[in-house]
């Protein structure tokens, strides 16, 4: 399992959010560029970043920033947040970055990830965040009536094949993953899943690799302290031999 460590810009700032509510977004870093340096130096091959403007506002505003910092990290680069169209995919995909995230225009836009698939094939991810089972988009802002997995069904029949799963209510709340509703999701679609929100300590980076998932993304817990991302990093590579 690959370990995700996550940056999310608001206002040009790197932050954090309790459960998607904007109003709660503190600031982690001093900069996103010094965040990635210290996951280079933890060992880390991938990044996490969402554009959380881009994800309120429906259009990329922190694009330059981000594909700027994924450029200079040297990492392995996925990034969300405002990417409605195959002019932002485009964009970032020639900037840098190895992944794009489609989150709302999967629900909204479903032609796109088609198109996206088609021309990018495993370039393109879906990211589906909900709420008590039901999708959420915009930014976590709408509702919508769809049920987790039958998107993921949706997304996997178009050909996508990695997906991003975040529980909004676990998100940025240290309280542990939804273990329950991952396993659900991962025993229901051939596509490679990535558990986003609620890990807090080293036990449930050991619970998502017992899972079998394809990664987990990590914010908060790097930023407050109370998960170390090398050891993480160590935790999820070793489940790859036993």
């Amino acid at each position: 399992m690959i370990i995700l460590p996550a940056i999310d810009i608001y206002q040009g700032k790197a932050v954090r959010l309790v459960k998607g509510d904007y109003a709660t977004a503190g600031q982690v870093a001093d900069s996103p560029y010094e965040a990635a340096q210290s996951f280079v130096a933890a060992g880390a091959s991938w990044m996490h970043m969402v554009d959380l403007d881009g994800a309120k506002d429906a259009k990329l505003v922190n694009a330059e920033l981000i594909a700027d910092v994924a450029e200079s990290s040297g990492l392995s680069v996925e990034v969300g947040g405002g990417i409605r169209d195959m002019k932002a995919v485009e964009y970032y995909l020639s900037h840098g970055v190895n992944r794009v995230i489609l989150g709302s225009a999967a629900v909204k836009n479903p032609q796109l990830v088609r198109d996206a698939v088609k021309a990018y094939n495993d370039r393109i991810v879906v990211g589906i965040d909900a709420r008590d089972g039901m999708v959420r988009a915009e930014g976590w802002l709408d509702n919508s009536e769809i049920d987790y997995i039958e998107l993921a069904k949706r997304m996997e029949d178009v050909g996508v094949q990695t997906i991003v799963f975040t529980d909004i209510e676990q998100d940025g709340t240290l309280a542990g993953p939804n273990l329950k509703q991952l396993e659900a999701l991962a025993k229901s679609v051939s596509c490679n899943i990535i558990a986003s929100g609620g890990v807090a300590v080293l036990q449930d980076i050991v619970n998502l690799t017992a899972l079998d998932l394809y990664g987990a993304i990590c914010g908060k817990a790097i930023y407050s302290g109370s998960l170390n991302l090398k050891e993480a990093i160590e935790a999820a590579e070793m489940s790859a031999w036993t």
